[in-house]
């Protein structure tokens, strides 16, 4: 009996959001901002939401800041925004990445919230402003978490780019390299092969 031996598969390179990006990165600063912005939005909403006093299941809730609250969304709107702080003090994919995920997540409570407007189940005291509110959040979010990370036209020195296209990235670097060293030997040659 004949044993057949498949050819190996061909390498593949995996693909990590979380891989990391130089501290100082423009992107990071762009996470940063956005999940500390909203994060500040929503731990002032949150805490006077809170001194407000209004029952933590309260359907009826009370009017803070133009949004309708309770006690459960506000300890939410809190820890909402403390864990974007702490996208903000990380910095790099791990807030791009926090932001994304809850970006999604706002969006996704917009439409269950606007599904239980009006019901015995809405425990959050959510009215259409609310909702409104969380779609906007969202959106933001997932603009901010985004940015630099997903689009046809990323830059090639992106590292997002260089990430998913690892093959051509490393053609361009070679090219740049022979240039480099092919301007340095110009110059060598010129100046008598002294630097």
């Amino acid at each position: 009996m004949a044993v057949l031996h498949h050819p190996p598969l061909p390498r593949r390179h995996r693909f990590h959001l979380d891989e990391h990006l130089p501290v100082d990165h423009k992107l990071s600063r762009v996470y940063r901002v956005g999940a500390g912005l909203i994060g500040l939005v929503l731990l002032a909403f949150g805490i006077l939401g809170l001194l407000d006093k209004v029952g933590f299941f309260d359907t009826r809730g009370d009017t803070v800041a133009g949004l309708n609250t309770n006690g459960a969304l506000s300890v939410l709107s809190i820890v909402v925004g403390t864990l974007l702080f702490l996208g903000m003090v990380r910095g790099g994919n791990f807030a791009s990445s926090l932001n994304i995920t809850l970006g999604g997540l706002f969006l996704l409570s917009g439409f269950v919230n606007l599904a239980l407007l009006e019901t015995g189940l809405n425990f959050l005291a959510f009215r259409i402003q609310n909702v409104l509110f969380s779609f906007v959040v969202g959106v933001l979010l997932l603009l901010f978490g985004m940015y630099g990370r997903v689009g046809s036209a990323l830059p090639h020195d992106n590292p997002y780019w260089r990430q998913r296209h690892p093959e051509q990235a490393e053609r361009e670097e070679r090219a740049r390299a022979e240039s480099r060293g092919d301007a340095l030997h110009r110059s060598a040659s010129v100046h008598g092969g002294h630097l």
